[in-house]
């Protein structure tokens, strides 16, 4: 969306109905994501990469309350003075935070006491955006904190997926039954040949949202290369397993297997066996047999990187998942080349690792002040996943987005799609 406003700031009023209506749908779902949860599901915390979700619910709030409310409401008041500590995540330009590896330690407040600190910031936030005054900027904040929820969205949902798994019990999530995948057309490849290519978010064509980190919209040349017309599936990777993947050096970065023989790794995170031939999966269902037809999940970038190795193929660099995602975007023109396979499974399955260490893009600035911490200072030992993931919130998807975690991240629902070298 793209914010229309006059030199006085004035919005208009349909514009912020609107604004209104989404900021209520957004808030809503991440109480909902609570919802099959017990209390004491909501205040645990698995591993210090993960959080609880009372916490995300809390802190999402904070985000508004501190960069919204306590910036533009008059004569404003904080909730509670303690939550500027102990919701404070890595910002800091807003000054102290509580330990991330102790979140889980926080028994106070309540659930009921964050549900209560949630509803009174909406009502602020309410109240200030249908006062008077200069609109355009609080807009342009509600839409950051409302993706910005939107990512904690997906971490609630994965973090706990990860808790769940650590109780002997293996509790479902969700307790529909899971639904199966069918089997996979043989893999096929999207061929781009070489040139320059645009990436980044355009502000011409996309109406839209993006994160500072997609832009500034740039120039990269690519070789010709060829993209997976899908996503490497349980049962491609179980191959991988059974052939001795994981015991074979030759095909891990040295730092990765120096870190899968002192942590004992020997197949995806979330995978049991009883024996050879008899495979499990813990998902959000609970636990379930392999599904060999579903994307491999839950892997990290140095096992992505390795399968890639096994098959004598490799990563995409991001500009080239960009290129062949966009490009295979577009009607074909009148010299478009035939029998191209159409690209599979690029949103809402995995998000899918490349080989792009996570930088500024040429001529990348961020926001001056603490919100200008939301990106930029995490660019170092981290690499780009491209895509979504089915834990992804709808309208939280697009082909400019740049996810990062470290090589040893597992957690997610990151996966493979490969590419390959023409010429």
């Amino acid at each position: 969306m793209t914010l229309q406003a006059t030199q006085t700031g004035f919005v208009e009023p349909s514009l912020i109905a609107g604004v209104q209506e989404r900021f209520d749908e957004v808030r809503r779902h991440s109480v909902k994501l609570g919802e099959p949860l017990s209390e004491e599901d909501c205040c645990a915390q698995s591993m210090p990469d993960a959080s609880p979700l009372k916490w995300h619910l809390a802190h999402t709030t904070w985000f508004f309350e501190t960069f919204i409310l306590e910036r533009y409401e008059r004569n404003f008041s904080p909730s509670n003075p303690a939550f500027r500590v102990l919701f404070n995540s890595y910002y800091n330009g807003v000054g102290e935070k509580h330990p991330r590896a102790q979140r889980g330690l926080l028994t106070r407040p309540s659930l009921d006491e964050v549900l209560s600190y949630r509803h009174q910031v909406d009502n602020r936030i309410a109240a200030l955006l249908h006062g008077d005054g200069d609109l355009a900027p609080i807009v342009q904040l509600i839409h950051l904190g409302l993706h910005h929820e939107q990512q904690h969205q997906e971490l609630m949902v994965t973090d706990v997926m990860h808790l769940l798994s650590m109780n002997p019990l293996k509790p479902a999530y969700d307790t529909r039954l899971p639904l199966r995948h069918a089997a996979p057309p043989p893999l096929a490849w999207r061929s781009v040949e070489s040139g320059v290519v645009h990436i980044g978010h355009d502000a011409v064509v996309q109406d839209g949202f993006c994160f500072d980190n997609e832009t500034p919209r740039h120039r990269q040349f690519v070789e010709p290369f060829a993209l997976a017309q899908r996503l490497i599936t349980n049962g491609e990777y179980l191959q991988f397993v059974q052939a001795g993947g994981y015991e074979n050096p030759s095909l891990w970065m040295s730092e990765g297997w120096e870190w899968i023989r002192s942590q004992g790794i020997r197949h995806p995170l979330y995978w049991q066996s009883a024996d050879e031939n008899r495979w499990q999966e813990f998902t959000l269902h609970g636990m379930q047999p392999l599904d060999l037809a579903a994307p491999a999940s839950h892997l990290s970038w140095f096992e992505a990187d390795a399968y890639a190795r096994s098959v004598e193929a490799r990563l995409p660099t991001e500009a080239e998942w960009e290129c062949a995602v966009t490009q295979a975007a577009q009607p074909a023109g009148p010299n478009a080349q035939g029998g191209q396979p159409d690209l599979q499974q690029v949103f809402g399955a995995c998000w899918q690792w490349t080989s792009s260490s996570y930088a500024p893009y040429p001529g990348f600035a961020p926001a001056g002040g603490a919100i200008g911490e939301y990106n930029g200072k995490f660019m170092c030992n981290q690499h780009v996943l491209r895509g979504s993931s089915c834990a992804t919130p709808a309208g939280h998807s697009r082909a400019s987005y740049r996810n990062f975690f470290p090589a040893t991240a597992r957690w997610q629902f990151s996966g493979i799609r490969l590419a390959k070298s023409l010429g």
